[in-house]
């Protein structure tokens, strides 16, 4: 088939109240677990010559209550490093900076567990990913990819042919799958949000 297939992580406490999640390592809540778990549904039948799966925990659970085996961990599929704006939902980060956009304006410096990325950085970290994923599309074979939500989004701006920061115009909610692919030899984009 060809397809590259991206299922974003189930929901967790930070997701749900809207919190920048980057780096931070948190858990699934029990409806990111049945989230996840539906996503098996979604996933039946498929076989994958390449399964790559962010190291954080709630990628690797995502992953292993879908149903996906055999997958390897991939740290350039980790989410963007918000830096300063780690845990800080954009109401909060509004306060102090009116109009704030993610997209456009970037983040702040952190700690050095959360030094902070570009969006470029973010840019060159899918490219490098997309370029293990392309020769097993090549060959017939199809891919699945498990992140986040905004790393994902990037990805899908590149697959296009898009810059990074057009990532904005995917939204993607929490345990979606989202499907990649080509009309002839042209990147598409087949399927979005799925549930």
């Amino acid at each position: 088939m060809r397809e590259l297939m991206l299922v974003r992580h189930g929901e967790t406490e930070w997701s749900r109240s809207g919190r920048h999640t980057g780096l931070t390592d948190i858990p699934l809540t029990p409806e990111g677990e049945a989230q996840a778990k539906a996503v098996a549904d979604l996933l039946a039948g498929h076989e994958f010559g390449l399964a790559l799966i962010s190291p954080l925990t709630r990628a690797r659970h995502t992953a292993e209550l879908a149903g996906i085996t055999g997958g390897r961990l991939e740290p350039d599929l980790v989410e963007w490093d918000y830096g300063g704006y780690e845990g800080i939902t954009t109401n909060e980060i509004r306060e102090t900076v009116p109009g704030w956009f993610l997209w456009r304006d970037g983040v702040i410096p952190g700690d050095a567990e959360h030094p902070g990325e570009s969006i470029t950085d973010v840019g060159r970290r899918v490219d490098r990913v997309l370029d293990r994923v392309r020769p097993v599309l090549e060959r017939g074979e199809d891919a699945v990819l498990v992140a986040h939500g905004h790393l994902l989004r990037v990805l899908t701006a590149r697959w296009l042919g898009l810059p990074p920061e057009d990532g904005r115009l995917f939204r993607l909610e929490t345990a979606r799958l989202s499907t990649l692919g080509y009309e002839r030899e042209q990147p598409v984009l087949l399927g979005w949000n799925v549930t």
